[in-house]
């Protein structure tokens, strides 16, 4: 047995522990013939560090992992980092940049290489930090989205999707990032209120009898204007179908057409048509009969004006951005008399009406997205989410919270088709070869793809790369050795038991997998979804670093230690709900842990140490038969909960048993007697039973605070084996004795409600009082008779028979009462009138809160958290009032 210092010191022993487990490949799966059990970390962005979310994310998954590993099961948690395409060129590219290099100064396979080495000097700096977080993973098999063999099986499911006709290349409108030159996701896209403008537009009719209105907020696109629509039931614009409009600046004609676009209560009911810029537009464009390639572009990758098909657009606009481009069209528009001055309600002319406008932006380059027309790859999504779908509907895939299925519902049976081609150089690189007649090849390799060409044929293989969520969606089955169908490790770890996600990927991520997983493997990626919230700020708003509210969990770890950090993860974590940061109750866990430290320490000084056996000891002794039952009780408690995954039951459970139960009441019910200078001892029975339930408790908290845990189950004796592979205790039902734990019970309310009456009417805690009981039952009698000892102790009363007259404080309990002489004890005047003060100050307090809710103006008008402070206030005050009142009854 090691003895513990008397301060607890969390970063020495995590540094040391975990240096331990991973040297001594403890994270490893390596029981032949056990239960196999599987989770996959969402692979965080090589270029990433860890911030809450990840504390969060991977302290659930920790805790899952852990607790499995416990139950004998050979649990294997994958780790590994995604090759984070956009985010990682971005990094490199800032890097070059300060040596004033830019990306184009090499060619693509020399940059390639300097990505690969800022990968291995630089990247998967947060792995080490998940190693500080205490994280279980099996680091001997870590995986990288862009390894070879995770790139074998992107490039297979590629083709292989290609072969089936639900992957393949159209021309449509993307999400462009001009900041990036590349397409983005709908996902990637946020949208922002910008103040603009809304401009109204005179188009004149090419026959020249007359005009028809249009409004734009953006008005240099109408260079690339294809059509003007109305709604076929708009009577004023009937005779007008079918006829053409000259375009000002461009001089294009274009017809007027007839679509449901177009709204007759808004506006003029008259709307430009921009199919090459504008998805709405785009849509119009094709049920107008515009086919896709015939569309008008007048943007190039970095949205500046480029000249059309038609060559109509003036040369003075050729590579203006949109802004200027905007101006000189308004400007134009102007002098030519087809801008429709806005008039205010003051009367004066303006050349547009103000509009707050929901503009995109680039979540990544904080740039204007443009809709731009271009040739991209396209999975068919729709029909992969058709299985993924009834996988939810029957149970296959469980979703927890349940809540999360209607969001579900609604998004995969609405799903479009998926863009997955990126324009970048670092990625998994499209396997696809062109040649000059336009023909495309798909295939594994440039000779089965030149095979296919035949000889002879010069072929160019696609410049882009794949979206990083295409390969990550393989992620359940590509890490465990697919598409080698001899993989030992696919074999029994396919589907994964869970996944660990917040919501706020479960369309990126969780939603792909499940569709590729079952595509690909013919069965679901994982049983259970569990979807957990976002760490908040300790107000509520979302942290962001504009706002300067980010919390940084290293900190943290660094001052309270990660034991306290996890803890405070796992017991905030209530089924999907958000977690508002709260340093204090991180503080309070690293309380929670400092007080089992000396606990232990406790135990060690008076000779109770690791228990031999799994089984409760054999007691006789109420105080033993109490815990024993109370041990088996949080033991059924955390087993409920974790089946549930309840992680803030599962914590508060352990935390409430530990710190009240076994610290506060049973180490204090058997705490040796001192008498004179002499300290007696613990009785042999409590010291075998206190050592099983420390060895319990250690196993029980081991998921949520590996490290302390790992430190006190060895000092606390010699062991055969290291916790993290230690035993699950098993909640035996067969050790509870009902009238014991019923007695302790009693005895715990009767001491409490002691301690409390005296704290009441300040006596001082270390003096001695005589306590007498009425109404009391031959059992109360009895177990007066027995605890007498352990109430005079801890309660400082004694119990004599008869009681004598005078002021006294009166304690009721299951029907029994319990009173307290004060006669010489306190002056009972002076504390009549300190309690009726106190009941005054507080009731008025009490009454002006009740008021000041009570008023409707208060209540609709203050700041919310004014209100919730108020009720909170009241709430108190009320309990105040209560307290007081009963301690002045209780005075007899």
């Amino acid at each position: 047995m090691t003895e513990l210092s008397k301060t607890f010191d969390p970063a020495e022993l995590e540094q040391r522990w975990y240096a331990h487990w991973e040297t001594n490949g403890l994270f490893r799966p390596d029981r032949p013939g056990a239960e196999p059990w599987t989770i996959v970390n969402p692979p965080p962005n090589v270029t990433g560090s860890l911030h809450i979310g990840h504390a969060l994310d991977n302290t659930l998954q920790d805790i899952l992992a852990r607790h499995a590993r416990l139950q004998g099961k050979d649990a294997l948690w994958v780790v590994g980092t995604d090759h984070a395409g956009i985010a990682t060129q971005m990094v490199v590219e800032r890097q070059m940049a300060s040596a004033q290099q830019k990306r184009t100064d090499f060619t693509r396979e020399e940059f390639v290489a300097k990505v690969w080495e800022w990968k291995e000097e630089s990247g998967g700096e947060i792995t080490q930090q998940l190693r500080r977080l205490g994280c279980s993973m099996d680091w001997a098999n870590e995986r990288f989205t862009m390894d070879e063999g995770f790139s074998k099986a992107v490039l297979k499911v590629f083709v292989d999707l290609h072969k089936e006709g639900l992957l393949y290349r159209d021309k449509r409108l993307v999400n462009w990032d001009p900041g990036l030159g590349t397409a983005i996701s709908d996902l990637e896209v946020e949208t922002r209120e910008i103040k603009g403008s809304f401009w109204h537009l005179r188009y004149p009719l090419a026959d020249g009898s007359g005009f028809i209105e249009v409004a734009t907020t953006r008005p240099e696109t109408m260079l690339a204007d294809m059509a003007v629509a109305v709604n076929a039931s708009d009577a004023r614009y009937t005779h007008l179908v079918g006829k053409q409009i000259k375009l000002p600046i461009t001089g294009r004609l274009i017809p007027i057409v007839t679509d449901d676009h177009a709204d007759p209560e808004l506006g003029s009911g008259a709307v430009k048509i921009t199919p090459g810029h504008d998805f709405n537009d785009f849509e119009v464009g094709k049920r107008a009969g515009i086919a896709a390639n015939a569309m008008l572009n007048m943007l190039d990758a970095k949205a500046q004006v480029v000249q059309v098909s038609d060559g109509l657009i003036p040369a003075e606009l050729l590579g203006l951005t949109t802004a200027e481009a905007r101006k000189a069209v308004v400007a134009r528009l102007k002098a030519e008399g087809f801008l429709i001055a806005h008039t205010d309600k003051d009367g004066v002319e303006h050349d547009a009406e103000p509009r707050t406008i929901q503009t995109p932006y680039g979540d990544r380059s904080g740039v204007v997205i443009e809709p731009w027309l271009t040739d991209q790859w396209y999975v068919d999504a729709a029909t992969l989410a058709k299985p993924a779908i009834e996988a939810v509907r029957s149970g296959a895939i469980q979703i927890v919270p349940k809540t999360w299925e209607k969001t579900f519902f609604n998004w995969m049976e609405n799903i479009q088709s998926w863009c997955v081609s990126r324009q970048l150089w670092w990625g998994h690189r499209i396997p696809a070869w062109f040649a000059e007649d336009g023909s495309i090849y798909v295939a594994l390799t440039e000779a089965e793809a030149q095979a296919q060409a035949g000889e002879g044929v010069a072929l160019r293989q696609d410049s882009d790369v794949l979206d990083t969520w295409f390969s990550s969606a393989l992620w359940p089955f590509a890490t465990m050795g697919w598409p080698e169908e001899t993989s030992p490790t696919l074999h029994g770890r396919y589907p994964n038991d869970v996944l660990i996600s917040g919501f706020d990927i479960l369309f990126f991520w969780d939603a792909r997998m499940m569709m590729q997983g079952i595509h690909f493997m013919g069965d679901v990626p994982f049983k259970k979804l569990y979807l957990h919230g976002l760490v908040r700020a300790a107000d509520g708003a979302k942290m962001s670093k504009s706002k300067g509210n980010v919390v940084n969990p290293l900190g943290l770890i660094d001052q309270y230690g990660a034991d306290a950090l996890r803890f405070f993860m796992a017991a905030m974590e209530s089924q999907g709900r958000d977690i508002k940061m709260d340093e204090k109750r991180v503080e309070g866990y690293r309380n929670f842990a400092t007080k089992l430290w000396n606990a232990c320490r406790f135990a060690q000084s008076n000779g109770i140490v690791a228990s031999t056996h799994m089984e409760a000891p054999a007691a006789e002794l109420a105080v033993n038969k109490w815990i024993i039952a109370e041990t088996i009780g949080c033991v059924q408690a955390v087993d409920l909960a974790l089946a549930d995954l309840r992680f803030d039951g599962a914590a508060n459970a352990v935390y409430q048993f530990v710190w009240s139960r076994f610290c506060d009441w049973y180490l204090e019910l058997i705490k040796p007697v001192f008498d004179g200078d002499e300290k007696g001892s613990i009785d042999p029975e409590s010291k075998l039973v206190a050592g099983w339930v420390i060895d319990q408790i250690l196993v029980l908290l081991h998921p949520f605070m590996p490290f302390i845990t790992e430190e006190l189950w060895h000092a606390m004796g010699p062991r055969e084996y290291d916790l993290i592979v230690a035993k699950w205790p098993m909640a035996d039902a067969r050790s509870l004795d009902p009238a014991a734990s019923k007695e302790i019970d009693w005895l715990i309310r009767l001491v409490s409600e002691i301690r409390a009456a005296r704290t009441e009417v300040n006596i001082a805690p270390g003096t001695r009082m005589q306590m007498h009981v009425r109404d009391a039952d031959a059992e109360t009698l009895a177990r007066l008779e027995r605890q007498a000892t352990v109430i005079a102790r801890l309660a400082r009363a004694s119990v004599v028979q008869d009681a004598p007259g005078g002021g006294a404080l009166q304690v009721v309990v299951d029907g029994a009462t319990f009173v307290l002489p004060l006669e010489g004890i306190i002056d009972l005047a002076v504390e009549r009138e300190r309690l009726t003060k106190g009941i005054a100050a507080a009731a008025k307090e009490r009454d002006a809160l009740a008021g000041r809710l009570g008023n409707a103006s208060f209540v609709e008008r203050a700041k919310p958290e004014a209100v919730e402070k108020a009720r909170a206030d009241h709430a108190e005050k009320s309990a105040e009032a209560e307290r007081l009142t009963a301690a002045l009854e209780r005075l007899g």
